[in-house]
């Protein structure tokens, strides 16, 4: 590789500060996803919500993101890169101060639609800078700096959020933004620079029918669970809305002669197998991390500090298997890394599956660490080979829609998983209950109900024995879904296009054509 083409595409003067104050940035949209669901019983007792209506201080922030996280490429075209990162962590801040002062729960609902406005972008906009600003020979170095905060954030959202709840208040799990936020703000006006502007026309069409498909889905997903899924009306309408409007989308990108999405991003294979691998780094990493806080405190009666200590293994995985992985790209085929990546992920989730009621905190912490380094050995060359066969123009729209598959990967991964839990809870409660006679128990249930309310506080004991066998079994068949779905998705990683040799030194390797 020459010289002149191992120049940034972006040059700045302190890269290393403009690299702090973009992962600030996005660290801090990231952890936010999270840090509030510990903190959803304390709000729902000070807005005077119901169990039901304080889901959509979550929903409304999903619905939001999903919405705009599509147009990314087309603003940072019509109004810089620069500008449109700098207003969004400028609204994002500002929401975030709006969340803490809510009075009631139609403010929260939508002063959180705002800031998943403003933290839509951010994502996006971070990898596709981190790639401009480093030099290709860099790339992989940026990603795994890239993926730690991004894979970081979610786990380490449940702790900040407990200790923030438990020992100040539930307010500051938003107001703990705003230092950062603003200390971000100062770092990228003074030192990132412009990228140059391509006006384009903007796709109405394509947009109201993309929006309206993701808005539907998202509220389906959401909603399920709530209303009984497919018993509900309200459940078919918005899966028949989603999908005409996603099929009709898909239709108009095709034939449109200015689409929403270029053409030329779907007609990368590369880049279209690695959309398809993060949407199974969404379901999988999500919906374990979905799965384990209910059962560590409703299961083994851990603390929500406890809980998130021992999530937070994941994060040691990560971290290791990241920064190895930077430098094993430039050496090893990535497609080898991201297939033995899968089968890291995959091992941990069959290992959970022989998780027993009876036992200590060690088995947690093992699999965790281990599926953690999967999923880390596994998005660093997944990004080189996404953006690899990508032009320097075309980086902000991909990283927009393989953060977007990421969402949708995460938010199916996790309405899956959860309605599995409760049906199949509901099923193993009643095999296992059907077995329970008299030979089972110290007297005839019969009789127990003669003896008043000891009679009846023996029968819920054991009624209460059953159900956590029974979550217990729920819980374990969800972890033979995902561990099944991350086996099969092992040798997809070989349609990946080969990577051409380089020598030592030179930089990352490149997909090429084959």
């Amino acid at each position: 590789m020459g010289q002149s083409e191992d120049l940034p595409h972006l040059p700045v003067r302190h890269r290393v500060l403009v690299t702090i104050a973009i992962m600030v940035s996005t660290i801090m949209q990231v952890l936010d996803t999270t840090i509030v669901n510990v903190a959803l019983p304390h709000m729902r007792a000070a807005l005077g919500a119901s169990d039901e209506t304080i889901s959509w201080v979550l929903t409304s922030y999903i619905l939001a993101a999903a919405i705009a996280i599509p147009i990314t490429g087309w603003l940072a075209d019509r109004i810089g890169t620069r500008r449109l990162l700098l207003i969004s962590v400028f609204l994002f801040v500002i929401a975030s101060i709006l969340c803490g002062i809510a009075q009631n729960l139609p403010e929260m609902v939508l002063f959180r639609a705002l800031q998943g406005v403003g933290g839509a972008f951010i994502g996006p906009l971070a990898q596709s800078l981190l790639l401009d600003i480093n030099r290709p020979s860099q790339h992989a170095k940026a990603m795994s700096v890239y993926g730690m905060g991004v894979m970081i954030g979610p786990i380490m959202g449940p702790i900040a959020g407990g200790w923030l709840t438990e020992w100040i208040d539930w307010r500051w799990c938003f107001f703990v933004n705003v230092p950062f936020g603003i200390a971000c703000l100062f770092g990228l006006y003074a030192l990132l620079p412009e990228k140059p502007l391509k006006r384009r026309d903007f796709d109405l069409f394509g947009f109201s029918l993309i929006a309206l498909g993701l808005a539907s889905l998202q509220l389906m997903l959401d909603r399920g669970q709530h209303a009984d899924w497919f018993s509900s009306t309200e459940i078919w309408i918005e899966a028949a809305i989603a999908v005409c409007a996603l099929w009709m989308f898909t239709i108009h990108t095709l034939t449109a002669r200015k689409p929403l999405f270029s053409r030329e991003l779907f007609g990368d294979r590369n880049f279209m197998s690695a959309a398809g691998f993060m949407f199974i780094i969404g379901l999988a990493m999500f919906a374990a991390m979905a799965l384990l806080p209910p059962m560590l405190q409703g299961l083994y009666g851990y603390s929500v500090v406890d809980t998130g200590w021992i999530l937070s293994t994941r994060g040691v995985g990560v971290l290791v298997a990241m920064a190895v992985s930077g430098r094993l790209v430039a050496f090893v085929d990535p497609r080898l890394l991201i297939a033995g990546g899968f089968s890291m992920t995959a091992g941990s989730m069959w290992m959970m599956t022989g998780w027993s009621l009876d036992q200590g905190w060690t088995p947690f912490v093992f699999t965790g660490v281990l599926q953690g380094a999967g999923i880390g050995v596994v998005f660093v060359p997944l990004q080189m080979l996404a953006f690899g066969t990508l032009p320097p123009t075309a980086r902000t729209e991909g990283a927009a829609v393989l953060n977007l598959t990421r969402n949708i990967g995460s938010s199916i991964g996790i309405a899956v998983v959860m309605a599995l839990l409760a049906r199949n809870t509901q099923v193993s409660h009643s095999d296992l209950a059907q077995h329970i006679t008299a030979a089972h128990l110290p007297a005839d249930p019969g009789q127990l109900q003669r003896y008043g309310e000891m009679g009846t506080a023996i029968l819920a004991g054991i009624d209460g024995l059953i159900n956590r066998q029974a979550a217990m079994i729920a819980f374990l068949n969800d972890f033979y879904l995902m561990a099944i779905v991350s086996t099969l998705v092992i040798p997809m990683a070989f349609i990946l296009k080969k990577p051409k040799r380089r020598a030592a030194g030179s930089g990352p390797p490149q997909p090429v054509s084959e």
